[in-house]
């Protein structure tokens, strides 16, 4: 029997950064510093805000996971018309959000909030995912919606 725990975040999806890196010339030496620039921090609260009114925090769920997201982003105001169909999407308007942050981003600084906040012991256990990027519908707000769901581990399944 599967468990199923969904929640909601509301923001813009934020991709996990990349460490940057620079060096610095000491005298006759360089030296070189790695830094994480924390552009995701704001979304990742967002996340713990939201796994904590689900009740989920802690959760350390053990075995293989399944988690699908659908990462919702606000329309730009060009995707809609002007004057009185200011509020109605322009037919050439794109239904998926191709733009920064990737989807493979995403997913990880989700990954990464999930494991820091105890829903799972450890990312590597997710064994299956669902990810999508659309743009909402009409004038939506951005936000991400999850789903985890428990796994049974038996070959039959």
């Amino acid at each position: 029997m599967s468990a199923i725990y969904e929640f909601e975040v509301t923001g813009d999806p934020k991709g996990q950064p990349r460490p940057k890196a620079f060096a610095r010339k000491m005298g006759n030496k360089y030296t070189a510093r790695v830094y994480d620039p924390g552009t995701a921090e704001g979304w990742k609260s967002a996340i713990a805000i939201a796994v904590k009114e689900a009740e989920i925090q802690g959760l350390m769920l053990e075995g293989p996971v399944s988690l699908t997201m659908v990462a919702i982003f606000a329309r730009p105001k060009s995707h809609f018309g002007s004057g009185k169909n200011s509020a109605i999407i322009k037919p050439s308007a794109p239904f998926w959000h191709t733009g920064k942050p990737d989807l493979d981003n995403i997913i990880k600084a989700a990954k990464d909030a999930l494991t820091q906040l105890g829903v799972w012991r450890d990312d590597s256990q997710v064994c299956k995912s669902h990810t999508e990027k659309p743009y909402a519908t009409g004038k939506g707000h951005a936000r991400s919606i999850f789903r985890i769901e428990t796994l049974s581990n038996q070959l039959d399944q």
